[in-house]
């Protein structure tokens, strides 16, 4: 029996949710164990892994020689392994000209800016029901996004100016209202309502709103915004512990991640000859680019152009390829390869894919090394 409107059930009221001061986690990484100093000689690799590192290296010289894109896709561990300061370098050199990771990357980096620490027991404090239930993360990034929409920032450049600004500027309760009234077709509003709304149900007051980040030295989205390179956050609705807390708003994070898959599809429009590196990004990566790419052959196709050629994608996981060599492209699905969405999404987007089985951090190490000689 089809249930009535009245038998349908109420969405969980997140304003019941009770958080707490991220000072009271107990938290399982510091940002002085696991910061990686560019001085720091590189663990030893596999003679395999060299030779992907070498071709690597090779492959983005001659694409910044040709002005491509060259696009650093990541997952979480890399940043929560330590690899921020060789980042920035590699961002300073002019070696990477787009980043992306998911909404994970993020709140690890901010955490990190913020108060040196990061990390939690998942197990533990979803039995306790303290899992993600941190006021300062989510209050904070979404301020940062909140924030950002009025400018119409994406994820990654509105949370990097956070960081790196410290803090937002916030407009008056009264000026978003006379601004809603004035102009309710404004492709702003939805931004300006949204903030509104925050303000209103959480007290926040219009005006500077400070916020030190004493380690901002260990987040990859303020080195992107100090050196003007695009950094995109492509989040899942309830996939990150800023989902659990009162603040959350599926709209805010929907629309400045929005904005970041187009800017990824603008870099994924300049990375013809160019190069794709993705490291530890096992679903975000390779689903996000498939996508884009597809949008960009689509508009190429209608105008008379090419479609996006030449490049090639490196992908490094520390999984083991499923034991298949992908240079000959994707296995029959009887292969349990075939479902190595990191292998096989990455296998069918043109192009020459090259798969390393590596530690994330040693890979980006190696590289960074290979690019200052």
């Amino acid at each position: 029996r089809a249930p009535n409107s009245s038998e349908f059930p109420e969405p969980f009221d997140l304003a019941r949710v009770k958080v707490f001061p991220l000072a009271q986690r107990k938290s399982l990484s510091r940002v002085e164990d696991i910061l990686v100093s560019l001085d720091s000689e590189p663990v030893e690799c596999a003679p395999e892994v060299m030779a992907t590192v070498r071709g690597c290296a090779h492959a983005i010289r001659e694409a910044r020689r040709r002005n491509a894109s060259v696009m650093l896709i990541y997952g979480a561990h890399l940043l929560r392994n330590g690899s921020a300061l060789l980042i920035d370098k590699m961002l300073s050199d002019g070696w990477l000209t787009h980043l992306a990771t998911n909404g994970a990357g993020t709140i690890h980096d901010w955490e990190f800016a913020f108060s040196g620490v990061s990390t939690e027991s998942v197990e533990d404090n979803v039995a306790t029901g303290t899992f993600g239930t941190w006021d300062e993360t989510s209050r904070n990034i979404h301020l940062a996004l909140l924030a950002g929409g009025l400018a119409g920032y994406g994820y990654g450049r509105a949370l990097g100016a956070f960081v790196e600004q410290d803090g937002v500027l916030l407009p008056a309760v009264s000026e978003l209202e006379s601004q809603l009234r004035m102009e309710p077709s404004n492709p702003f509003s939805p931004a300006r309502a949204d903030l509104l709304l925050a303000m209103r149900q959480h007290g926040i007051k219009g005006g500077r709103i400070d916020v030190s980040h004493p380690w901002r030295r260990a987040s990859i989205v303020a080195s992107a915004f100090r050196h003007s390179i695009p950094l995109t956050v492509h989040p899942g609705i309830g996939y990150d512990i800023i989902s659990n807390h009162p603040m959350f708003n599926g709209a805010v994070i929907g629309r400045a991640a929005g904005v970041d898959f187009r800017l990824f599809a603008s870099a994924v429009e300049r990375v013809d000859a160019g190069v794709v590196l993705s490291i530890g990004s096992a679903i975000m990566g390779p689903q996000v680019f498939e996508k884009t790419i597809s949008c960009v052959n689509n508009v190429r196709i209608q105008e008379g152009r090419e479609i996006v050629s030449g490049h090639k994608i490196f992908v490094v996981d520390l999984q083991d390829g499923g034991g298949w060599d992908w240079s000959k492209g994707e296995p029959p699905k009887t292969n349990p390869a075939y479902y190595l969405r990191f292998c096989k999404s990455f296998s069918r987007m043109g192009g020459a894919m090259h798969y390393c089985q590596s530690d994330n951090l040693r890979f980006i190490q190696r590289l960074a090394w290979e690019l200052r000689g």
